[in-house]
């Protein structure tokens, strides 16, 4: 009884949500989640640009239960050491792993229910994509192997597995720890009693469990053949026509915590109830950006992205607050600590919406990267870009203080100018000369390993001014300046013959022979061409198109970006083309909206369309990304152009506006609604107006829509 009272509360406020949001009888938010997409890989040389001789990189993302920021993605695995763990075209499923980004690691404490005799290195199982469904906080899959319908759910810290088997008996649960996407060090599992079983896998980090099943447990064994071993767990058919249920709780810190988790969040919960609780977390996020117009398929993909948006940095502390720190001691420092950002990524624009939908999560992310730096002495850098300084300087300067700012921008300071490992690459290098030099490197390869000089000059020289600007903010006056003078350190590698940005090497002279239209991993250029790289500098774009002899000679060299064709080079991560312009990696991402500089904003609204129209929704199965999703830039790419509103400098407080997907949009910006309206179905923009107040330019701040104003966008 209290199940059926409990469904029909959640399917009034479904039904509620709806109709707020202007749609009665149609879908709710979650409805419009399509959580396959970014999982299918493009194979066709007309979509990647070139002829594949091995799989790029798909979206990398991940079907899986979870909800937003969480400790716990419960996924399914069809191949180890893939990006997330999971290819659309795969045909087979290993286990149901508990955690996943897209970027080749995680996959923690794979678990799977089998039956009958089984083989440790051929126990996968066979699924058709016919019998596999998702929702936000739902998977489902049929293992045709054994004849066991397979289903997932989760909340923040902790898994429900549920598992029809067709036959009813023989039911066992299949762990298979030696695995994961990492380097596994030690692993563990043993029965604690009749119905429970723990352990833990360790690789970098300690992934602790504890289990509660609805049947009770033989045994634990372990099976081997050769080098593969995986440990059964044994169970005790009661009534073996009802389904087998396993509830998990995880933790970082210990067993115990793990029990406490799922105590805490799962116990005395069905799994409808948990599914449930899970769709209407996924609806109160969603709903916080409610569009209307468009056409449906713009819909699911914008409300798709928008949830691919909120999955990462995830959540590393238990539910009283305990977590293991840098040193690997179990603390207590009262705010949720979370993973790292991936900073060379999602700093463009996914951090910033996070901390536009989800402030109160943006400001525990800055008390963790801040912990963490204490230890190590620096703020923590991701990959090879070092923009903390972006994250920290644009969520302050947009209202979000609820943290130590001191101890955040003493760390970004030691980053800016301390030498040291764990700092900037090649810091002293580029504090003396003023840029970075690149290696001499005869016939440089795709692969050859170098400095990236080019792409780490114009970095920094962002990171400066980001930096720069909090400390204006905080008063100090010293290092403000001294930060703003380095900024335009990327001019120094301007090639004013080839009117490109271009390698030098230590002793000035610019690399030869030069082809900027040879792409790299980490030559001159971080994934990318000269093209592609060429064109940022977001903090000075009227002072990067100064450095050509005209806007006009400026215009027609971005137009050759964009149509000048790409020569089927073939790089897994460097793909789909507009001209030179790739939008499946991140480099060059800010490039189009350059056009608003030279008075041609049109221009750059023609090219977001187009990438709008064709590049989210790509492969035959219209799942495909045109690139790796890297833990939500791509998706919050598509979602804040959809919205009118993209972070072109992120670290300052405001936004360009861009021609809108929708009529309407109805957002709730840290908890103060504002309105867009979009009239006229061209791309040009005529005229802006916020509050009825003609905008000047192209820009809106962030304090002007906190007014809860409406912010009309007019097009011809």
């Amino acid at each position: 009884m209290f199940g059926k009272k409990r469904l029909n509360l959640v399917t009034a406020s479904l039904l509620i949500t709806a109709i707020s949001f202007g749609q009665t009888g149609a879908k709710s938010f979650t409805g419009y989640v399509n959580t396959f997409m970014g999982t299918t890989t493009l194979w066709d040389s007309a979509d990647l640009g070139y002829k594949p001789t091995r799989r790029a990189w798909g979206g990398e993302t991940y079907p899986g239960a979870t909800l937003p920021n969480s400790m716990v993605q419960v996924t399914p695995v069809t191949m180890w050491r893939s990006g997330s763990g999971y290819q659309y075209e795969d045909t087979v499923v290993y286990a149901f792993a508990h955690t996943s980004k897209g970027h080749w690691n995680l996959c923690y404490v794979p678990l799977i229910a089998v039956s009958g005799k089984v083989e440790p290195k051929t126990y996968y199982s066979p699924f058709k994509h016919s019998r596999e469904s998702a929702s936000p906080g739902y998977y489902q899959v049929y293992l045709d192997k054994y004849d066991i319908n397979a289903e997932v759910t989760s909340t923040l810290r902790c898994a429900f597995h549920k598992y029809t088997y067709k036959n009813g008996e023989g039911k066992k649960l299949l762990a298979d720890l030696a695995r994961s996407n990492e380097r596994v060090n030690e692993w563990k599992i043993e029965k604690l009693n009749d119905s429970i079983f723990t352990g833990n896998q360790k690789t970098g980090a300690n992934f602790y469990f504890y289990a509660i099943s609805n049947y009770k447990i033989r045994n634990v064994e372990s099976v081997k053949d050769g080098d593969a071993e995986v440990s059964i767990v044994n169970y005790i058919d009661k009534a073996p026509n009802d389904p087998l249920e396993v509830k998990i709780g995880f933790s970082y810190v210990s067993v115990e915590n793990a029990r406490m988790n799922l105590e805490a969040e799962m116990i005395g919960k069905s799994f409808n109830q948990v599914r449930e609780d899970a769709t209407q977390t996924w609806e109160t996020l969603l709903s916080k950006i409610q569009v209307s117009g468009g056409t449906e398929d713009q819909k699911e993909t914008f409300y798709s992205t928008l949830y691919r948006s909120f999955l990462w940095p995830i959540l590393l502390s238990d539910v009283n607050g305990a977590f293991k720190n840098a040193k690997g001691e179990t603390v207590n420092k009262g705010f949720r600590y979370f993973t790292d950002p991936s900073f060379w990524d999602d700093y463009r624009n996914k951090l910033i919406l996070l901390g536009m939908i989800s402030p109160d999560v943006a400001a525990d992310v800055i008390k963790s990267i801040t912990d963490r730096g204490e230890i190590r002495g620096f703020m923590p850098t991701f990959f090879h870009g070092d923009h903390a300084s972006t994250f920290v300087a644009g969520s302050y300067l947009r209202g979000i203080k609820n943290f130590d700012v001191k101890k955040s921008y003493q760390l970004l300071l030691n980053n800016a100018f301390v030498d040291g490992k764990g700092g900037r690459p090649h810091l002293k290098e580029y504090m003396e000369r003023g840029w970075i030099s690149e290696m001499d490197v005869q016939n440089p390869r795709l692969e050859t390993v170098a400095k990236a000089a080019v792409t780490k000059t114009q970095e920094y020289a962002y990171d400066d001014y980001a930096t720069a600007l909090l400390a204006r903010a905080l008063g100090d006056t010293k290092n403000y300046q001294a930060l703003m003078k380095r900024t335009d350190s990327y001019k120094h590698l301007f090639d004013s013959q080839t009117q490109l940005m271009r390698g030098r090497l230590a002793n000035g002279e610019w690399i030869t022979p030069f082809n900027p239209e040879q792409p790299y991993f980490e030559y001159m250029y971080r994934e990318a061409n000269g093209w592609q790289s060429t064109f940022f500098a977001p903090h000075q774009p009227e002072a990067f198109i100064a450095l050509y002899p005209s806007k006009a000679v400026f215009e027609k060299k971005l137009d050759s970006l964009f149509t000048i064709p790409w020569k089927g080079y073939e790089a897994h991560n460097i793909t789909t083309f507009i001209g030179q312009y790739c939008h499946g990696n991140q480099p060059g991402h800010s490039s189009p909206y350059l056009y608003y500089f030279v008075g041609k904003q049109e221009k750059a609204q023609k090219i977001l369309n187009l990438i709008m129209s064709k590049y989210y929704r790509m492969g035959p199965e219209r799942l495909a990304y045109s690139g790796m999703d890297d833990a939500g830039e791509m998706s919050a790419w598509y979602v804040m152009n959809a919205l009118g509103l993209y972070t072109y400098s992120p670290a300052d407080p405001e936004y360009l506006v861009t021609v809108p997907l929708f009529d309407k949009v109805r957002f709730n910006l840290q908890g103060k609604p504002f309105t867009i309206i979009k009239k006229g179905k061209g791309e040009r923009i005529q005229k802006i107006t916020y509050g009825g107040r003609a905008v000047k330019g192209y820009f809106v701040k962030h304090d002007q829509l906190q007014q809860g104003k409406e912010l009309l966008i007019e097009t011809n």
